[in-house]
């Protein structure tokens, strides 16, 4: 009988993972399947700027930030099963409306919806996660969780450029459809809801507001500092306007008693440093995301297809190194994995500016950087999220890991906003090497200044005596 009860709470526990998994498997495939086809959303919309078209990268990004903290507390209050439902319907929603969309305004609008439910699916998926194991195995679950987002992302560039090929940039909106259709039926043979949190108070939707505005601000004037001119009125106005509403919402959450940013937290060195890592990591990575395909399909001339194909090596690469970093991570502590990790990917995105070179050849100086890049991937991305919540409270989780998502979007936001500012001068078709040049050096001392943050980690990770000794 108690065999029988084992294997049952074990099956559950598995397809519980798998279903969650998938949620935020497509929400941070979003973040990267859109890349690969932002050339040929380019060439069907000829008339709109690469900088009203980086907002199809950019609203995404800013609406998934801005609303994950308060997503992540109407789940508490109408449990997280029910939120992880409506977030992937809506999501499905966006993705039908940018498959469908005339027009680029359409498609920023689809995106936004995107946002909007993707910023549902997430925390409430990491809720029900970890509802469903024991305390002393939350550890190592929150690796694996933020290891499928890595994979989603890494590997989105690949998948998008084979549907491209098989029927256009509208299908990469499609694929999300089928994959919320199954994450649906199954989530309805394991998903347990969660409590619901009571409360008379409600959560500081101004605060929304204005965190979303101020964030949207400053990424308008960044990406239209370059055209439109850094001493232009509406420029000025945009980032004036960023900093009112960054102040006004930093008072509202040091003195709302259900703020959307839990200012406490800060107080806690390695959750400070882990967010700071990780904003300045996503400027880094989210640019070279979008610059690389840039690069392969402007300056290299290479196909969608081609150029899929071609950044496929650091995907696997991230897969294979993952798994063994969490290990090291839980061993000797986060700081030295962190340290080690960004390092090795300030190098590998280095070398694409060193060894790259205006003419094609793949095998000997975009494969061995490509390598490089993996390899700092895979020791960092799922170890930032890890770390982010490691010396929290069991209680603390949801909201810690929303914070710092929060972080990783709003990062790659700005990080968009400066590649279009470093691209400025280069041609949609015949790409300008020297700007790529500027980018791929900008990113490399990005990935530097984050490992800087990183050293700040703790020396330790919590071992699971700790946390279960935590949990009780």
């Amino acid at each position: 009988m108690h065999k029988n009860s084992s294997a049952s709470r074990l099956k559950t526990e598995r397809l519980t993972f798998f279903v969650t998994a998938l949620g935020t498997y497509m929400a941070s495939l979003d973040l990267s399947i859109v890349n690969i086809a932002f050339p040929s959303i380019e060439q069907s919309f000829p008339h709109d700027s690469r900088a009203a078209l980086s907002w199809v990268v950019s609203g995404y990004t800013i609406i998934f930030g801005a609303l994950l903290v308060s997503a992540g507390r109407y789940g508490d209050r109408s449990g997280r099963r029910r939120t992880f439902y409506l977030g992937l319907v809506i999501f499905s929603l966006g993705s039908a409306l940018c498959a469908l969309a005339p027009s680029v305004v359409t498609v920023i609008l689809g995106r936004v919806v995107q946002g909007l439910g993707a910023a549902a699916l997430l925390p409430a998926s990491l809720g029900l996660l970890l509802g469903a194991f024991s305390p002393e195995r939350r550890s190592q679950v929150v690796t694996l969780w933020a290891g499928i987002g890595a994979l989603a992302v890494a590997t989105g560039p690949t998948l998008g450029a084979g549907l491209i090929s098989l029927g256009g940039w509208r299908l990469v909106f499609v694929v999300n459809i089928p994959i919320a259709i199954v994450a649906l039926v199954l989530g309805r043979r394991c998903l347990v809801e969660s409590e619901r949190l009571v409360s008379t108070i409600r959560p500081d939707y101004f605060g929304v507001v204005l965190v979303t505005t101020s964030i949207a601000s400053v990424v308008f004037g960044i990406s239209q500092g370059a055209s439109w001119g850094w001493t232009s009125r509406f420029v000025l106005s945009a980032f004036a306007l960023s900093l009112v509403s960054g102040y006004w919402f930093i008072r509202r959450s040091m003195n709302h008693l259900q703020p959307v940013v839990d200012l406490s937290l800060f107080r806690i060195r390695s959750f400070s440093a882990a967010n700071a890592a990780t904003f300045l990591y996503a400027m880094a990575f989210f640019a070279m995301l979008l610059g690389n395909i840039l690069f392969l399909t402007s300056v290299w001339h290479f196909s969608t297809l081609d150029a899929g194909l071609s950044i496929t090596p650091t995907p696997i690469v991230v897969a294979l190194v993952s798994g063994f970093a969490g290990k090291v991570a839980r061993r000797y502590g986060f700081r030295i994995v962190m340290i080690f990790g960004s390092v090795i990917y300030a190098c590998g995105l280095a070398s694409f500016g060193i060894f790259a070179g205006g003419v094609p050849n793949y095998l000997f100086h975009w494969l061995p950087s490509s390598l490089i890049v993996g390899v700092g991937i895979g020791s960092t991305f799922p170890i930032l999220s890890a770390a982010a919540v490691a010396d929290l409270s069991p209680s603390d989780f949801g909201v810690g890991s929303a914070l710092n998502q929060t972080a990783r979007q709003i990062g790659g936001a700005v990080g968009v906003a400066i590649l279009v500012v470093i691209l400025a001068g280069s041609s949609r078709r015949s790409g300008n090497f020297g700007n790529f040049q500027d980018l791929w050096w900008y990113e490399s001392a990005t990935a530097i200044a984050s490992g800087v943050f990183g050293s700040f980690l703790s020396s330790r990770s919590r071992s699971h005596s700790d946390l279960k000794a935590s949990a009780d």
